[in-house]
């Protein structure tokens, strides 16, 4: 699948539901989703910076593919986290790069957000992206 067409069947999810409530259980039900036996080292290099909570990101290359492991130390950040491992997982660096954000505005997710969580979004945003820069690069050095 595409990076758009998971972003399309993400929203196509989220129109199912009627309240905020409804869309936050979700977001947290899919952090729940991350893989819980997941050893990842959570070291500070591995840190999200921008993030008001504890966000570790983790990438590496499998074939042509960056493969993302994320965990985090609060319920949302976590759930947004997986959303966005749902999104860049296991795609080329170069489309993780030329993909846009818009399903973020198309679920309203911003509305729901604080505006210290909405940072920590734009946050793990960058940080896929800078794994994708570095890999990109050094595929194109080698």
């Amino acid at each position: 699948m595409t990076i758009q067409e998971i972003q399309d069947q993400i929203i196509e999810e989220f129109s199912f539901f009627e309240s905020w409530e409804e869309r936050y259980q979700y977001l947290i039900d899919l952090g729940k989703e991350l893989d819980q036996n997941n050893e990842m080292e959570k070291t500070d290099a591995k840190l999200i910076v921008g993030c008001q909570s504890r966000v570790w990101l983790e990438a590496k290359i499998e074939g042509e593919n960056l493969v993302f492991t994320a965990d985090s130390d609060a319920i949302l950040p976590k759930g947004i986290a997986a959303l966005l491992v749902r999104i860049y997982n296991n795609q080329p660096p170069k489309e993780i790069l030329l993909s846009n954000t818009d399903f973020i505005e198309k679920i309203k997710l911003q509305e729901f957000l604080s505006p210290t969580r909405a940072n920590g979004l734009l946050a793990m945003i960058k940080q896929f992206k800078f794994y994708a820069i570095a890999f990109e690069s050094k595929k194109n050095n080698a």
